[in-house]
């Protein structure tokens, strides 16, 4: 009889883990840049989540039902990069891997959403990933309840750093994930006592286990080498009620010849020798990026371990009466018959528009729209009443069911604004959140991130100047509209009106690539495209400025407002026009909106010869594309005050008055 063949032994765990140290600092030598120290550190941990644990499909990185996973601590990028390389993610080739941190690369040095199949969300400052899957955890609950378990049953998983749990975010969305239950988050800590400056304790003496518990979640502390201990505690935390927290003691580095240990290896190539010597002690005897074909074929084997889980659900969605509504939500995009209320809302509105504060007309608008989208998800930083966000009826979302469409999210803006992002990234919710604007500086590095990633966020921010009154300079936001516009990919819509409110959120729900920032007032104001009566059939807030009033004669000045100042405007041209000066009014509700628009109508709008004038309750930061060198800008250039707002704006010059005599003085 023939000999029989033997099978190959399948590689350990322990030499799958080395293919990831030896690929991560191969990387980094090669761009001379980046962080070997953590991918080395934390190898062990990710092969045994991939290997053993992680639900996935390599084949097919968009299925809906994969598990989630985070990369908090985005500086460990070839962490991730060579996972996906490994495990057979069709964009992560080898290619890719050698051009580590090069311009055009996917392999960014920091996790960047949209460039590499795989990456779930942009992380690299410091514990927005850890929040942003918070979001994740809680978008993966709702939709389990919307269409039961068969649909979605998946979990989030992350690893995070020191860095991550100290960040201030880390105990808003710490929280907040254990008030809620999240029992199907796992945050695994790469526990390595080391920071860029040195040792942890240097700068942090807490106990983050007793943080953790305390705050409702599940804890556990093992060895982050220990393939055993780590497979147990991933079992573990997927048997609990509540959020998991697995600190992994683990060593930087490890691996490495003689540094391991060290914070030198955070942020710095190990250099030629020391990966010379590190070769040697693994005995590994390849070239950089060459991996030997038993260990690659142990990796894709893990790649496709999630095939026949995948097929097995894509049948069971086949089959589901659900099967519509679950492609409609998590495809996102929102069909046109689900606009009908509010562009009846938006007709009556023409007729006879209502003098009420924008945040009002912003409630008006989610009760048009709440029914007719099912994937909306709202909330607040504890100031629904303030920011009109709740729809009446809507239930709580909440343990043990999670069917609510209303997170209250509590005095956490940074953490609401992260967790949003979590849920738009997830797929399936459409999410908003409320807090008042000048509190956009809790939120604004999560709002930044949703605009470099291209996901759809909407932001309620109300009390949108010196209008809120007696509250004072600490709550009246004069320099948060011009910053908000300087970040790119962001529409900052400040609408007029009842008219124009409907208008902007019907443009922020159709913004699939782009977050929305509504900013609004809380003082009334006066219905402004009623009395001018243009642009019945048309969004035209879509254009970002347009003309709402003509001048009656020959134009001699133009006045250029947004918000709750475009009645302001309005009524300077009333007084204006009766002294003889023809005055046009341009409504501005979206810088951003307009500088899409084509050169052609660029100069139209903002016209030529005539006296211009920009009126806003806000610093003028931005309002030279509009009014040029020459024209004037009625607003603020300081900060506000506490009285009532009538008071204020007479005090700050921000009036009809003023108006009338800056034209007056440049005619």
């Amino acid at each position: 009889m023939p000999d029989s063949v033997a099978t190959p032994a399948r590689p350990s765990l322990s030499r799958m883990a080395d293919v990831i140290r030896v690929l991560s600092m191969d990387a980094v030598q090669k761009a001379n840049s980046g962080h070997p120290g953590m991918p080395m550190g934390m190898a062990d941990v990710a092969t045994v989540l991939f290997s053993k644990v992680l639900k996935f499909d390599a084949s097919r990185p968009d299925w809906p039902d994969r598990d989630r996973f985070v990369l908090s601590a985005g500086h460990g990028s070839m962490l991730l990069y060579s996972l996906l390389h490994l495990t057979g993610y069709r964009q992560a080739t080898r290619e890719a891997l050698s051009r580590f941190r090069q311009l055009g690369s996917p392999t960014a040095g920091h996790p960047e959403y949209g460039h590499l199949d795989g990456v779930e969300t942009t992380t690299g400052p410091l514990g927005q990933g850890l929040a942003t899957a918070v979001g994740m955890a809680m978008a993966e609950r709702h939709l389990a309840a919307r269409f039961g378990s068969d649909l979605v049953d998946h979990r989030t998983w992350v690893i995070a750093g020191d860095g991550c749990l100290m960040e201030g975010i880390s105990h808003e969305a710490i929280s907040l994930a254990g008030r809620l239950k999240l029992d199907r988050l796992c945050v695994l800590w790469d526990d390595n006592e080391i920071t860029i400056d040195g040792a942890v304790s240097l700068s942090e003496s807490g106990d983050q286990l007793a943080r953790f518990k305390a705050a409702g979640w599940a804890v556990r502390a093992i060895d982050g080498h220990d393939q055993r201990q780590i497979l147990s505690a991933m079992k573990w935390a997927m048997r609990q009620t509540r959020p998991s927290l697995i600190a992994c003691r683990t060593v930087i580095g490890k691996g490495a010849a003689s540094m391991a240990g060290s914070h030198k290896t955070h942020g710095a190539a190990l250099g030629e020798a020391e990966i010379a010597a590190t070769r040697e002690a693994m005995g590994w005897t390849h070239a950089p990026f060459d991996v030997p074909e038993d260990l690659a074929r142990a990796w894709k084997a893990v790649g496709r371990r999630g095939a026949k889980h995948r097929k097995a659900w894509e049948a069971r969605l086949k089959d589901s009466a659900l099967r519509a509504d679950f492609e409609q939500a998590m495809g996102g995009t929102v069909p046109k018959e689900a606009f009908a209320g509010l562009e009846a809302a938006r007709a009556s509105a023409l007729e006879a528009g209502p003098a009420q504060a924008t945040r009002v007309s912003s409630g008006q608008a989610l009760e048009a729209l709440f029914g007719a989208v099912p994937e909306l998800v709202g909330g607040s930083a504890d100031l629904t009443g303030s920011n009109n966000t709740f729809v009446k009826g809507t239930a709580i979302f909440d343990a043990p069911d999670y069917h609510g469409r209303y997170v209250n999210y509590g005095v956490r803006e940074h953490a609401m604004a992260a967790a949003m992002n979590g849920m738009a990234l997830h797929g399936g919710i459409i999410p908003y959140g409320g807090t008042f604007l000048v509190f956009a500086d809790y939120s604004r590095p999560a709002i930044r991130l949703a605009a470099l990633m291209g996901v759809r966020v909407i932001h309620v921010l109300t009390h949108d100047s010196i209008g809120l009154g007696e509250d004072g300079p600490t709550h009246q936001p004069v320099e948060h509209l011009a910053s908000l516009r300087a970040i790119p990919n962001l529409n900052v819509l400040r609408p007029a009106d009842l008219v124009e409110t409907l208008e902007c959120w019907q443009i922020a729900l159709e913004a699939k690539g782009t977050p929305s920032v509504l900013a609004l007032s809380r003082q009334k104001t006066p219905a402004v495209r009623e009395q001018a009566g243009n642009g019945a059939g048309e969004n035209l807030c879509r254009l970002g400025a347009y003309e709402l009033r003509a001048a009656s004669d020959e134009a001699k000045v133009t006045l250029f407002a947004s918000g709750t100042e475009v009645a302001i405007a309005m009524a300077a041209r009333e007084r204006l026009e009766a002294e003889g000066i023809g005055t046009r009014v341009i409504s501005v509700p979206s810088f951003e909106l307009f500088a899409a628009q084509s050169p052609d109508y660029q100069a139209q709008v903002i016209g030529r010869g005539t006296v211009r004038i920009a009126i806003e309750a806000a610093v003028g930061m931005g309002w030279e594309r509009f009014i040029g060198e020459d024209g004037a800008f009625v607003g603020m250039d300081g900060f506000g005050a506490s009285a009532p707002f009538e008071d204020l704006f007479a005090h700050f010059g921000i009036t009809a008055e003023a108006v009338v005599a800056a034209a007056r003085a440049r005619l």
